[in-house]
């Protein structure tokens, strides 16, 4: 089933449903071995800044168990640690991971088109350069608060070719790795190219980065046997703000929006003008579109209380925005606000 062409009524349904689906998996008792499992011999945490677009998904195109890389999401990738919720949630994250004992991999990554730049990142524009070289200047940044030595934190640039889902590394030295182009015969090299493209990457990180590299190498093995013209098009039709989205797994489903930036309101309007034209291009009805703030909580009390306050308010700020820059498309808005149990993935609607 195309749920894009589905009535609006139908597509959020639909949305709630692989929500349920999402947590019940991630749940499970097989699902949370296997990911105890995959911690127990690939110990590296792994997090991921990345561009709000629905086709930048790196744990489906690297075959890695949900759960284990922990996403950062704003428009076009577009991230400044000094940001102050940006900088404290990431730099919390990282001594919560150097508190039990484990390194951190930091995938700092950015999009593009092989086949058409009108289908690379709009958030910057389409350019892909200017993209890649805001992905140089967070990797400065992260090296300025957790050390040049990369020991701990190793913040890795990569690029992302939303054609073939592929990675592109990009080596200290300059080096490239590009994923789609490295022939079969040279996958049994892959580690020594690793050693050679990040000669100050700590083993232990070069060998939880491997996996990823050769889940994604089967990744576009897959794509290739298949036909994606359809899918490779911008076609989103929710705008998701806050944290806690990642059971929404399809491509160009849906622009996620964290909640880091000072200045919320430009990724907002931003992505009202993208569904906008998605509205204007046929490319989905113009029936409706969902908005979807959502805030997660560890614990009940008042930690969840106060995840309530916070999903209102990104409901509130984001509905406000829409209507104020396109109040026309504000009509076709169907406003959603839950919270999400973080230990379960359960998404709840309040």
């Amino acid at each position: 089933m195309d749920i894009h062409s589905q009535p609006i009524e139908n597509r959020i349904e639909w949305v709630f449903e692989i929500a349920a689906q999402h947590a019940e998996s991630f749940s499970s008792p097989e699902t949370w071995l296997a990911r105890q499992r995959y911690l127990a011999m690939h110990p590296t945490a792994i997090l991921a800044l990345k561009c709000m677009d629905g086709r930048i998904n790196i744990p489906i195109t690297t075959k890695t168990p949900t759960g284990i890389i922990q996403p950062f999401r704003n428009l076009g990738g577009m991230f400044n640690l000094g940001w102050p919720h940006l900088g404290e949630v990431f730099a919390h994250h990282i001594q919560q991971v150097v508190h039990a004992g484990r390194r951190a991999l930091v995938l700092i990554t950015y999009h593009y088109s092989k086949g058409d730049p009108k289908r690379g990142c709009a958030g910057f524009n389409y350019d892909t350069e200017a993209a890649r070289a805001h992905t140089r200047e967070i990797r400065a940044q992260v090296e300025h608060t957790f050390g040049i030595g990369h020991d701990t934190v190793y913040p890795l640039v990569c690029g992302f070719e939303t054609d073939e889902d592929a990675l592109v590394l990009h080596g200290v030295g300059g080096g490239v790795l590009n994923l789609a182009e490295l022939k079969p015969e040279a996958v049994p090299q892959l580690t020594q190219r690793l050693t050679s493209l990040f000669p100050d990457m700590p083993a232990q990180v070069r060998a939880d980065l491997l996996p990823l590299l050769l889940g994604n190498l089967e990744h576009i093995a897959d794509l290739r046997k298949t036909s994606r013209e359809l899918n490779i098009e911008h076609r989103e039709w929710i705008v998701c703000v806050g944290r806690g989205f990642d059971f929404l797994h399809m491509p160009n489903l849906a622009l996620i929006i964290g909640p880091y930036s000072p200045n919320l309101a430009d990724p907002i309007r931003r992505a009202a003008s993208i569904i906008e034209s998605n509205m204007r291009k046929g490319r989905i009805p113009e029936d409706g579109f969902l908005l979807l703030a959502s805030s997660p909580f560890e614990e009940i009390g008042v930690d969840r209380a106060r995840a309530q306050l916070k999903a209102r308010f990104l409901t509130q700020f984001a509905a406000e925005e829409i209507t104020r820059q396109s109040p026309e498309l504000a009509k076709k808005m169907h406003v959603r606000t839950a919270l999400l149990d973080w230990n379960s993935r359960r998404l709840e609607v309040i």
